[in-house]
């Protein structure tokens, strides 16, 4: 009875103690970036739309280290991609897209997120969606302003007035 007793103590040390022995596994340290939000951001005036993504700095990063995001083309072709350093005073990062076309609405895009170190080896990996809540119809086909005045469009003003109907964005699939 006192050996079943004995091995029975071990066995629940054992079970006790796992959680601690497999966080100590992890090689690479806690991850250095959280996701904390993720959206499309629709500009009226200028007429286009880019990904944003938010991030968290929970860990420091090596001086040095970048992050690399890879964003699906909704108009399809190649995935757009984004190479930023990460700056070791910030605790925010904030990504945004080239600007992207043919955005449909409740359609998930995927996003990859890869922060490299100096030696550009991989610390950590982050996938995620971006779903939105509109669809690019709803942007002028042309921008509304130009310059850095945001003067009034001449090619959607004509004469300086507002057309009765603005044309909206169109995506050829």
């Amino acid at each position: 009875m006192t050996g079943f007793r004995g091995k029975r103590l071990i066995a629940v040390a054992l079970i006790a103690a796992l959680p601690a022995l497999v966080a100590c596994q992890r090689e690479t340290g806690p991850d250095p970036l959280e996701l904390t939000g993720k959206m499309f951001v629709f500009n009226y005036r200028l007429a286009y739309a880019t990904y944003m993504i938010t991030l968290k700095k929970t860990e420091p990063v090596p001086e040095g280290s970048t992050v690399v995001a890879t964003f699906e083309n909704p108009s399809g072709g190649d995935p757009l991609k984004l190479d930023r350093k990460l700056f070791a005073k910030l605790d925010k990062v904030v990504l945004e897209s080239p600007d992207v076309t043919c955005v449909k609405k409740e359609t998930p895009y995927a996003v990859t997120i890869e922060v490299k170190g100096p030696d550009g080896a991989v610390l950590q990996t982050l996938k995620t969606d971006v779903v939105s809540s509109l669809d690019q119809t709803i942007l002028p086909a042309q921008a509304l302003v130009v310059g850095p005045a945001y003067d009034k469009n001449p090619a959607v003003f004509k004469d300086g007035k507002a057309p009765e109907h603005f044309e909206t964005a169109t995506c050829l699939d």
